[in-house]
């Protein structure tokens, strides 16, 4: 026995040191990564994509992930004359508006092109550009001659009258247009930023569609420039839903910045230094950045020129647009005084408006990421009212908004659809509420979804993965019910700034993972 002992023993002192090092390394490491991930951005990502394909209007090609979904408004335009099929659904009905569609898809180019590494390393730059793509076909058919643009299909009241499945959609399905008679600068100019900036994305993989998107875009912006007025005066079914508030000079502005950005081209850049007082540029203090309103986005784009000694002469200019960018990071950072700040909840969460929070959670969020990258190249810092901020306090804002999104909240909910064990389970949905058509091809008819589906206290039966809902009151509040639109409705403009800025934490995070493990495999030897 005892010889047994003394020959285990001399066994075990032959394994090699490095050996028990890489066990104790691995244990490490593994602890470490439950550290740094905190929350699974890369699941984030991944499900936050498959939303657009739930939201996809039209035939659905042969690689569609989302497959409780199926063909739907397969005669879109056809009472008008025109091709009209694709696009997205904008939210938990089936009108294609055209102004949130457009901005969905600038923000998805946006991310690309601000974290374009990031999502390549990601292994999902095939899925956005697709989400893309579905959108700016779209846009291609929609606009059918230099001066017409199609901004809508089906009209909120008729649909809303009726609860069932896109695939049995029996609503009208109108398109309604703007044209030289009928202007809608704010749709033209959103419309061309969607597709110049989409022009950027294509440019190197599809040369080709990136120069027909440009083409587009260039007639887009000079119709809408030409022929001014707001879209919702055009199109009088809109305003109950999409009213441009704002009005349409920050889409041109926004309009003139992407095409700059997509040609180089001066003339769309003196477009916007010329325009910087008149329009609002650098006159607009915002505390907000959405479908609607522009401005803080432009500012933010437009800080960036300073780093171009091109503009050098434009500097004081562009030093104002700068003055009005940090305005918003100041105050969504609380560090203006008092009444000029967003409100928060007081778990910390953004807190702009009760009606669908979110959005402005994630423009935000994607609005200090791009600025907190830009800070940090130019070794800079903001001067606020109420203090001097770096790049790394920004980013660590923006962090806790994202991470309050994935259950970081009183409640430990997740807002972002299908992600983590706690998220809304009965989301203000018509083809998620309802069985899938996969399963039930029998035709649920217009009332009789209200009837059978939308009251019930069961979860919905279709998953809306990635879909970003309303989000909590003013007081970290969700009530997780189909009749609450105001909290549990998603819409494709919520989810779209979060693609880029979640690919960028989980850079942040591998990244973190790579350096602490080099250092504790130094310290193991």
């Amino acid at each position: 026995m005892k010889n047994e002992r003394q020959q285990q023993h001399h066994r075990a002192s032959k394994i090699p040191r490095f050996k028990h090092h890489c066990h104790i390394f691995l244990f490490i490491l593994f602890t470490l990564f439950s550290i740094t991930q905190s929350f699974d951005y890369a699941d984030a990502l991944s499900k936050s994509l498959l939303y657009f394909e739930a939201q996809r209007s039209g035939r659905l090609p042969y690689n569609q992930r989302v497959n409780w979904r199926h063909h739907s408004g397969l005669t879109d335009g056809l009472e008008q004359g025109v091709d009209l099929v694709g696009g997205y659904y904008d939210a938990g009905d089936h009108v294609k508006f055209g102004l949130p569609m457009a901005f969905t898809v600038t923000m998805l180019s946006w991310s690309v092109i601000e974290f374009r590494q990031e999502i390549v390393e990601a292994g999902e730059l095939g899925h956005v550009m697709e989400a893309i793509k579905w959108g700016t076909d779209y846009f291609i058919k929609a606009h059918t001659s230099p001066n017409v643009l199609w901004a809508e299909v089906g009209d909120g009241d008729t649909d809303h009258y009726c609860w069932q499945r896109p695939e049995d959609m029996t609503t009208s399905r109108q398109a309604f247009k703007i044209d030289e008679k009928n202007p809608g600068s704010d749709l033209a100019g959103e419309t061309a930023a969607a597709m110049a900036a989409a022009s950027i994305v294509f440019r190197k993989t599809n040369p080709h569609y990136s120069q027909l998107l440009l083409h587009h875009a260039q007639q887009l912006f000079e119709f809408g420039d030409k022929y001014r007025g707001k879209y919702d005066g055009s199109v009088g079914v809109v305003k109950s839903y999409y009213a441009s508030v704002s009005g349409y000079m920050d889409e041109l502005l926004w309009g003139a910045m992407w095409l700059y950005k997509a040609t180089d081209k001066q003339e769309y850049f003196d477009y916007i230094i010329s325009n910087a007082h008149t329009f609002g540029g650098i006159g607009w203090s915002i505390t907000e950045f959405s479908w609607d309103v522009k401005y803080a986005g432009l500012q933010v784009l437009a800080s960036k020129f300073l780093m171009d000694a091109k503009h050098k002469k434009h500097a004081d200019l562009l030093e104002q647009y700068k003055s009005k960018a940090e305005y918003y990071i100041c105050s969504c950072l609380n560090k203006n005084n008092g009444s000029s700040n967003v409100e928060r909840t007081p778990a910390g969460l953004l807190y702009v408006r009760q009606w669908n929070n979110m959005q402005y959670v994630s423009t935000a969020a994607f609005l200090l990421t791009v600025y907190s990258d830009f800070l940090q190249t130019e070794n800079q810092k903001i001067n606020c009212q109420d203090g001097i901020v770096g790049h790394d306090e920004i980013l660590n804002f923006a962090k806790s908004q994202v991470d309050y999104i994935l259950g970081q909240n009183p409640l430990n909910m997740s807002y972002l659809v299908g992600y983590g064990p706690k998220y809304p389970k009965r989301v203000h949905h018509r083809g998620a509420s309802i069985v899938s058509y996969r399963e039930n091809k029998g035709f649920i008819g217009c009332t009789q979804g209200y009837d059978n589906w939308y009251g019930v206290q069961e979860p919905n039966p279709n998953i809306l993965v990635g879909a970003l809902v309303g989000g909590p009151d003013n007081q970290d509040n969700f009530e997780d019910q189909r009749n609450n639109y105001v909290q549990t409705e998603a819409c494709t403009y919520n989810t779209a700034p979060l693609v880029g800025v979640f690919a960028k934490f989980l850079q942040i995070g591998n990244r973190r993972l790579v350096h602490d493990s080099d250092s504790l495999l130094v310290a193991s030897f």
